[in-house]
């Protein structure tokens, strides 16, 4: 079953990043685990956006959906935004898209679980990510 495919239009604001010589595999693509730094990237824009000196929370899954390949060099432009909240846990859509085009070399939902590392239990989802799913 194909994914209902994400458009550029769903983000308000995008991070850039560009490909690394070290981001391809042997056939000259960028191989499918760097995408999970891009990720990761994007909840680093994300911590500090919210005001965080420490993310408080803590990834619980991942799904990566491959829409094109994708060859170095590049510049992407990667659009994210909560898509779903939870009482502790929420979920990031991800578009990673090459500089102005319109259509994703690939997509992904994020699961968050809010955390607190001190005590090691879930905690509620703090209320500044809240309204960034309202904003």
């Amino acid at each position: 079953m194909q994914p209902e495919i994400v458009k550029r239009s769903e983000f308000e604001s995008f991070f850039e990043i560009e490909t690394r010589w070290k981001d391809m595999d042997a056939l000259g693509h960028i191989n499918n685990a760097t995408f999970l730094t891009y990720l990761e990237s994007g909840r680093i824009e994300l911590v500090k956006k919210w005001g965080f000196k420490k993310p408080p929370f803590i990834q619980a899954s991942t799904k990566i959906d491959y829409l094109r390949q994708l060859s170095h060099p590049a510049t992407l432009q990667i659009g994210q935004k909560i898509s779903r909240m939870g009482h502790k846990s929420f979920d990031i859509l991800t578009g990673i898209f090459v500089a102005d085009e319109e259509e994703p070399v690939a997509q992904a939902v994020t699961t968050l679980v809010t955390f607190d590392y001190e005590s090691q239990k879930t905690i509620p989802v703090p209320e500044v990510i809240r309204r960034d799913l309202k904003d």
